[in-house]
């Protein structure tokens, strides 16, 4: 009943605040969530849930303007309120928020009119081939709710921003982050919040805008042949510059480490069932070198050494271990037992990425317009939202050739495309706030007779041209 609830008031909030077009928008969300065929998002238009012509499923997109909460809210961090409302306080188990923050890329190599086409990297199957492509890059911030080994990895999107050819990932995913942290109407800034990201997240230039939150940890990965430096002296020279950084501490040379300050070690499991056993390692208050731009010089951090090996033979499962930086002002209130496993869930990001691509046609929006394919990523992102919240109310529909795949758990929630099969069903039953369509006649068109523009064709943005040869 409580799940029920949940749906219908966040269905009702999401349709008051749509904005011009919400009745086609809440249309075009339902069609996604229920989607099991359509392979094109023009396709989504044949769908019972979309009541309308394809032609209001073009205008949905283009109108779609998330309405802000309150006045001083942004469109997107407005939206990301809403969002975030529906999330479940955290347990003692864990006692904080867990975000995630992780860019993908959206190939658009045919799209010749499309503005800001950069050089993004893509994995490519093809051996000896290079893992890039042409298209643009969206960087996607998400909560991470708590879950047990055997449950869906589901995720919360909150945000999802293109990253334009101008900055870098990791400037917008900062500006995305300060936008939540800093709104009052958000749980993440006033409580402790924990971010886990990847190695490019674990710089100087990113890592100096968040620590002026005193609430967040940042638990980012680092590669293994960095060099960080122990707290300097305690007294200072009394002549030249002011020594900011002690002895080196460099991850590939284990002679500069030292004892560390935490260790821990137990058992655990891998998602197969393999018996593993895991040892972390942790040094306290190491320093980076910064930029003038962001000074590093005061923000200390901890770096925690991860290895994983096999429970019967006790060989290392990898061949390198796991670097982790762990910065921000009460860093020292997550034990070793919380960090590894928080840095673990990061992966459920891929995992949303791949159903949202391979069943939300996420990347699938075949637009000349920038603005359209901007819009287009928020809106799978809200119907993901839909998803984890039917997903307790949502029946379990094998099809024939999957009776021998494990039942979920009765406690535990479906995973997203088991909840898509089912969606149809479901709203059929709790209903819809959109109006039915009303028949407007034929519109009569553009004027016989008006000339038509041809589409600028802008260039392919590289960022690092190639440097010019001097020929004799």
């Amino acid at each position: 009943k409580d799940s029920l609830e949940s749906l219908q008031r966040f269905r009702q909030r999401l349709y008051e605040h749509l904005g011009a077009r919400r009745d086609a928008s809440l249309n075009l969300l339902d069609s996604l969530c229920a989607n099991t065929q359509a392979r094109s998002v023009v396709e989504l238009s044949l769908n019972p849930a979309f009541e309308r012509d394809y032609t209001s499923l073009y205008a949905a997109i283009e109108a779609f303007t998330p309405g802000p909460i309150t006045r001083d809210q942004s469109p997107s961090t407005g939206l990301s309120a809403l969002v975030s409302e529906q999330l479940p306080e955290p347990s003692p188990a864990r006692p904080f928020w867990l975000l995630g923050v992780d860019t993908t890329p959206n190939p658009r190599p045919f799209a010749a009119t499309l503005a800001d086409r950069g050089v993004v990297y893509q994995p490519n199957p093809a051996p000896g081939n290079k893992p890039i492509a042409v298209g643009h890059r969206y960087s996607v911030v998400a909560a991470l709710p708590q879950r047990s080994r055997l449950d869906p990895p589901w995720v919360v999107p909150l945000q999802a921003q293109r990253v334009a050819s101008h900055t870098t990932a990791t400037a917008v995913a900062a500006a995305q982050m300060g936008a939540m942290l800093a709104d009052p109407a958000q749980p993440y800034g006033a409580a402790l919040s924990v971010q886990v990201a990847d190695s490019d997240y674990s710089h100087a230039a990113y890592l100096h805008v968040l620590s002026a939150f005193s609430n967040h940890v940042v638990i980012a990965r680092s590669a293994g042949n960095r060099v960080y430096y122990r707290p300097p002296p305690q007294t200072p020279s009394a002549h030249g510059h002011p020594i900011w950084y002690g002895e080196a501490f460099r991850l590939a040379d284990s002679e500069t480490w030292g004892n560390p300050t935490q260790s821990a070690e137990w058992p655990d499991q891998t998602a197969s069932g393999r018996a593993i056993r895991l040892t972390l390692e942790r040094w306290s208050d190491l320093l980076m070198r910064g930029h003038r731009d962001s000074p590093m010089q005061n923000h200390p951090f901890d770096v925690v050494r991860c290895c994983v090996f096999d429970a019967q033979t006790g060989r290392a499962l990898f061949k390198r271990p796991l670097w982790l930086i762990v910065m921000g002002q009460r860093r020292a209130e997550l034990s070793l037992q919380q960090i590894e496993p928080a840095y673990r869930q990061r992966f459920d990001l891929e995992h949303f990425f791949r159903f949202g691509k391979n069943h939300l046609l996420l990347d699938r929006f075949q637009t000349p317009d920038l603005s359209h394919e901007e819009h287009w990523w928020p809106l799978v992102c809200l119907a993901y939202v839909q998803l984890w919240l039917a997903a307790p109310l949502a029946s379990d529909l094998p099809r024939p050739w999957e009776r021998f795949l494990p039942k979920p758990l009765a406690d535990s929630r479906l995973s997203p495309a088991r909840v898509q099969r089912d969606f149809a069903h479901l709203i059929r039953q709790i209903g819809t706030p959109a109006r039915a369509p009303k028949r407007r006649g034929i519109s009569p068109g553009r004027v016989t007779g008006t000339p038509g523009q041809r589409r600028a064709r802008p260039p392919i943005v590289f960022k690092r041209q190639p440097r010019l040869t001097a020929t004799a």
